[in-house]
């Protein structure tokens, strides 16, 4: 109980000590997680939309890779990066092991299935309900699915902050490609491991009550953002 309540302890003193290497990791994990979320929203959102739309030659196998590809292990992924991007890899040359660009990478391959799993079903009920109007309209592959993704633009929120919670909470695959690099590298989950490693059981657990707290931030902020744009959008 008493770690319970030093955890909390540290926890507060961390968020209002505005510590700068406590500043510098939780400003590398944002940035990290959330360009990933971004990368993986560019290709999600249009994969998943074009299963959704189109009949090819395989395209059960497609759906069931994508559904599957949601639980891709973080260490296995981390493994694979980490091989492509070493000095005897095929992008080796880059030299981008061991850089926050790698992390991004690694975790850009976690999140993509799950948005371009998640837009694919919620395309997908949408075209149920106005593939006949579109069809009626005679809009052409490009218009239909702009015009699908823009109607779906609030559950796809949803999809969003979903990658997000994966990317902001995942450990292994950044640990593996990062190497937790002080002031280079070092990220929230890592910085978590590394004082569990060390016996440190209440900083690391104050670490992930400020991540948490983080989690909680940035999806209420969303949440917001959506709920009042939802009520314009009713008004108009």
């Amino acid at each position: 109980m008493d770690s319970f309540v030093t955890a909390f302890a540290e926890a507060g003193a961390l968020l209002v000590s505005f510590d700068p290497d406590f500043l510098s990791i939780v400003g590398l994990s944002l940035r990290v997680s959330l360009t990933a979320v971004a990368l993986a929203c560019l290709i999600g959102f249009p994969l998943g939309a074009l299963v959704a739309l189109t009949r090819f030659p395989g395209r059960g196998v497609a759906v069931l890779l994508l559904n599957t590809f949601m639980g891709l292990p973080p260490v296995v992924v981390g493994l694979i990066v980490f091989l492509v991007l070493s000095r005897a890899g095929p992008l080796g040359v880059l030299g981008l092991l061991f850089t926050p660009a790698a992390m991004i990478i690694a975790q850009t391959i976690l999140v993509t299935p799950i948005v371009a799993a998640l837009t694919r079903q919620i395309v997908a009920d949408l075209w149920v309900e106005y593939g006949e109007h579109l069809r009626s309209l005679d809009a052409g592959p490009v218009t239909t699915l702009a015009t699908l993704i823009v109607d779906a633009r609030y559950s796809l929120a949803t999809v969003v902050l979903a990658g997000f919670g994966r990317a902001i909470a995942e450990v292994g695959a950044v640990m593996i490609v990062g190497g937790n690099i002080d002031h280079v590298t070092r990220v929230m989950t890592s910085a978590i491991a590394l004082e569990t490693s060390k016996g440190n059981l209440s900083t690391a657990l104050g670490l992930g009550i400020v991540l948490l707290f983080l989690a909680l931030t940035v999806n209420a902020a969303v949440q917001i953002i959506n709920t009042q744009a939802g009520k314009r959008a009713a008004l108009a």
